[in-house]
């Protein structure tokens, strides 16, 4: 009897050992891809959420401002005393309970990959998500993927914290697992997502199987959650074009030295915005907080006036691509919006700059399209293929992540068939924006907010 209790507790003992191994040791631990699920999960229902509830004030806003019967106040009016409540909200947030909010916080992300910044998750989630919804609510210029990919990392350091998870490469692993699953939900864009990470954030993020793993897994997460809620259709409805011709792919080329210039030139002006706003607000609670109330009230009027300027940028893309502008407006609305841009994005609203800078290089792409085709009739372009193009090498230019900038453009717009004309042009305005200097977008971002925080 002792004998085969004996031979019976080896198989026992070995069926422990694997199973330990496989939950918490070796190359890719289980429990860190189960985590890094949650995380992704937590971060695409985060996102969704945000992106129904700036929607739903946007259809509430509209059927105010149709309804006669409210108050009896003008139209103007009421726009103008909703936004400026909901901006001066978000500002006020940002302010007081969480300075590192404000902006897209990616670089917030990075910083903390690199242990040179802290995650206060408890404040960083209610502020960035409430705060994201009043900002982008109002109507001002930003996108929703910044505060996505900041609650996305609030999200995961909040999970290693509260599960008192010690290993710092599992922690800087599920760290980056929220972000890339913030990238996913806030465009329905896994793959973009796994590349944002693995891209934009080589320099912080730290390459292992597990962290590779833990990315892909959350990013995935945080889509099937999105489409779960929002449906399956891409981000951007517009034409499927066909392939150019290989003889056009030098217009291509051309459009991304013009965007590598734009890049560099646009990274410049927001660091020259930000210095703008704080010679302004002196970071002082009441200059904040009147600054983005008129912004607020701004941008109310802008919603009934001037539609174009304000919003993400998202919506106005399938109106650009539609045809329904001529070329000089084409160029005062990117001009108008590069403006709007700079004074949301660099003013410490909770918002981010990529759905901005996919409208600004739909504008400038499809101007290019338009003078091609002109120029070049016996190609039988179409200004909306360059449109595309743009979208994608605008960032590029600007972030430095040109495999990113076309994943994220093919994911929203399922254009497939224009994947090289992108790779084209992305490369082109990377290269340009190489040669012409400056630094990528967060590096300038992140440098800039060590040096604050050394100031402080």
């Amino acid at each position: 009897m002792e004998r085969n209790n004996g031979q019976s507790s080896k198989p026992s003992a070995s069926v422990r050992t694997r199973v330990k191994h496989l939950l918490f040791e070796g190359d890719s631990p289980f429990y860190v891809l189960i985590l890094a699920a949650f995380i992704g999960c937590a971060a695409g229902l985060l996102g969704t959420v945000l992106d129904v509830a700036v929607h739903a004030i946007g259809h509430w806003r509209s059927g105010w401002l149709h309804s006669e019967s409210l108050f009896s106040l003008p139209t103007w009016l009421v726009s103008l005393l909703l936004s400026t409540l909901l901006a001066a909200f978000g500002y006020y947030l940002v302010h007081r309970f969480a300075p590192e909010a404000a902006g897209s916080g990616i670089q917030e992300i990075e910083g903390a990959l690199e242990n040179k910044r802290q995650i206060r998750w408890q404040r960083i989630l209610p502020v960035k998500f409430f705060g994201g919804i009043s900002a982008l609510g109002a109507g001002l210029v930003l996108g929703r993927e910044g505060p996505t990919v900041q609650m996305g990392g609030a999200a995961a350091r909040m999970t290693t914290d509260l599960l008192k998870l010690k290993d710092d490469n599992v922690r800087q692993a599920l760290l980056a697992a929220g972000a890339g699953g913030g990238i996913s939900a806030a465009f329905n864009a896994p793959l973009a997502g796994i590349m944002f990470v693995v891209e934009e954030m080589r320099p912080q993020f730290r390459y292992s199987l597990m962290s590779i793993h833990a990315v892909i897994i959350a990013s995935v997460m945080a889509d099937v959650v999105y489409r779960m809620i929002a449906g399956q259709s891409a981000e951007i409805q517009m034409p499927d074009y066909t392939a150019p011709a290989l003889s056009a792919l030098w217009l291509f080329l051309l459009l991304g030295g013009l965007f590598g210039v734009l890049g560099v030139v646009f990274n410049k002006l927001i660091a020259k915005a930000q210095d703008t706003f704080v010679a302004l607000h002196q970071n002082k609670r009441s200059r904040f907080l009147l600054l983005g109330a008129t912004i607020g009230a701004t941008f109310g009027l802008l919603v009934i006036y001037m539609p174009q300027l304000t919003g993400g940028g998202i919506a106005l893309i399938n109106i650009i691509v539609s045809g329904e502008f001529g070329l000089g407006l084409l160029l005062l609305l990117f001009l108008g919006r590069l403006i709007t841009t700079l004074i949301c994005f660099c003013s410490g609203a909770p918002g981010g700059v990529f759905a901005p800078m996919l409208a600004l290089g739909t504008l400038f792409g499809y101007s290019f399209g338009v003078i091609a085709d002109w120029a070049v009739p016996s190609l039988e372009l179409e200004a909306g293929m360059f449109a595309v193009a743009g979208m994608g090498a605008l960032f590029a230019a600007s972030v430095r992540a040109p495999i990113t900038g076309i994943l994220l453009v093919i994911e929203m717009t399922n254009n497939y068939f224009l994947i090289l004309p992108l790779i084209v042009t992305s490369l082109g305005a990377v290269i340009v924006a190489q040669w012409c200097g400056g630094e990528p977008l967060y590096t300038q971002l992140l440098r800039r907010t060590l040096k604050n925080s050394q100031s402080e």
